[in-house]
């Protein structure tokens, strides 16, 4: 326990030092939220990355490699082709849009593309971005009570409100030069630790020849990538759902905001492949990891039922111990960690961003000056922070049998089905309107509840959506609700520049 604890105090040390050394950097409110916008490609591409994985890819991909088997693959899949099409196709329009708006955040963006004098578009961005980050920030708590509780045999409780604390002191400290160079660091913890895990635990096992027929006889749907089902609509569901984890990185504004925050192009074009090594190969290690823990599991002879029961999120405790020392399992403790702390801090300084200059300063006080917004900003992210800790604790007691995957992926597919539509519509489609704009985001906030709490529970098509869960159908209702309003009321002015063929840098590169 001693060493666990050393190793977490040096960890936290180095944030609070990152806190420290980052608020010296701030001039203003584009210092708070973007860092200037003078960041290079290896911080963008880990923070990008460490940020849209979350604890989720640790304990909760793991878990599913463990229940799904070679099946989460299809995760994978969904991830690298969401994350390489927002990077080779998307960063570079979307960036030079941004930096022509002088934008710091995406509402702006979005208000200054339609070229619109209602606040509409900031509204609806600042009450999505509240609602569904607090629900997405609490998930990141309880994976963290889950942490402490796991690793440090540490209540549940004190686990979560131990981590909150950290998070929040070092945003408090250096806004989102903190959060990017704390997620930097992170990253790279992030990265090492689950690549490094199942290349270790694949040599310590005694018999790799036998890990595949182990499993196999486990059960034979563990080594189906289609999952076994006997229902063929079964196992297509299955795939699109978990590939379709991946349309979160096509727009979502804790992702995006880092290539407003990016130096220039060039800095995307070297980035993109940083970015796209660093999913692949840890989301590929997550689900390895899981098939391994399964095995290992098995293999000691414990009750299945004790990890299916818990979603397999145990499978992870289980490799480290059976791989590492101490001290290097407490190093681990750090990792699990970084992935979720890196994933908090940015959701709660892109929904501050929302609240206080999307919202408070734009629509209601438009002539208070940046410098005026520090300690309301400061204020919003903690009551916000406060009320995702009160809803993680409120589903930890009325909700015991929750899974870290699919409570983790509600969040993110309520920010991703809001956002990413939009975003996507409006630097490829030059007639889109504001109002399809509008249109598109509503339909995609409100699509997500509708079909989790309506569609899912339904007798004969409710297994299938289930299975499918909610990004997918509500990223496609969304889309062509904004392809039909803005055909009934078209754009009146269509911008100058098309932002695909406008390519300033292009000598450059």
């Amino acid at each position: 326990m001693i060493t666990k604890l050393v190793v977490l105090g040096i960890y936290f040390a180095i944030l609070f030092l990152i806190g420290i050394v980052a608020s010296r950097r701030i001039k203003g409110m584009s210092d708070y939220y973007v860092g200037g916008k003078t960041l290079g490609y290896w911080a963008v591409a880990f923070s990008a990355r460490a940020t849209g994985e979350s604890g989720w890819l640790l304990l909760g991909l793991t878990g599913m490699g463990a229940i799904a088997g070679v099946s989460a693959y299809w995760v994978v899949v969904g991830e690298v082709l969401g994350v390489a099409i927002s990077w080779f196709v998307m960063a570079k329009p979307f960036k030079r849009l941004t930096d022509q708006y002088n934008s710091i955040t995406v509402p702006d963006y979005l208000e200054s593309h339609f070229g619109v004098k209602t606040h509409t578009l900031r509204i609806i961005s600042a009450a999505a971005l509240a609602i569904f980050v607090v629900i997405y920030v609490s998930a990141q708590i309880d994976i963290t009570g889950k942490a402490f509780n796991a690793f440090l045999d540490v209540n549940y409780f004190t686990g979560a409100i131990v981590g909150f604390c950290i998070v929040v002191a070092y945003i408090f400290i250096g806004g989102f030069l903190a959060v990017v160079w704390s997620d930097f660091f992170q990253g790279i913890l992030m990265f090492l630790g689950l690549v490094l895990l199942p290349i270790v635990a694949w040599y310590t096992l005694a018999n790799q020849a036998n890990i595949f027929p182990t499993l196999g006889e486990i059960d034979p749907a563990l080594l189906d990538i289609w999952g076994g089902h006997s229902d063929p609509w079964m196992s297509v569901f299955s795939m699109l759902g978990f590939a379709f984890i991946g349309l979160g990185f096509l727009g979502s504004p804790q992702v995006y905001v880092r290539f407003i925050s990016v130096k220039n192009e060039r800095e995307i074009t070297m980035g993109r492949w940083v970015a796209i090594v660093f999913t692949l190969l840890t989301d590929a290690a997550a689900v390895t990891i899981g098939l391994l823990g399964r095995y290992l599991f098995t293999e000691a002879g414990q009750d299945p039922e004790a990890i299916l029961g818990n979603s397999g999120e145990d499978v992870l405790t289980m490799v480290l111990e059976n791989a590492f020392p101490l001290t290097i399992i407490a190093i681990y403790v750090a990792i699990i960690l970084s992935a979720i702390m890196s994933t908090i801090d940015s959701l709660l300084v892109v929904a501050s961003s929302a609240i206080t200059r999307d919202l408070y300063q734009q629509v209601f006080k438009p002539h208070l000056a940046d410098n005026k917004l520090g300690k309301l900003s400061s204020y919003i992210t903690l009551i916000m922070a406060l009320l995702a800790l009160g809803l993680a604790m409120t589903v930890a007691v009325t909700t015991p049998g929750r899974t870290v995957f699919w409570f983790t992926i509600f969040g993110w597919s309520g920010i991703a089905s809001t956002f990413c539509p939009v975003i996507i519509l409006s630097l490829f489609w030059k007639a889109y309107s504001e109002k399809g704009a509008i249109a598109t985001m509503i339909t995609g906030f409100l699509s997500v509840p509708f079909f989790k709490f309506v569609v899912q529970p339904m007798e004969g098509i409710g297994p299938y959506f289930e299975k499918l869960d909610v990004m997918g159908p509500s990223f496609a209702v969304a889309m062509l609700v904004g392809f039909v309003v803005t055909k009934i009321y078209p754009r009146e002015k269509a911008p100058k520049e098309n932002p695909l063929s406008y390519r300033p840098e292009a000598k450059k590169e």
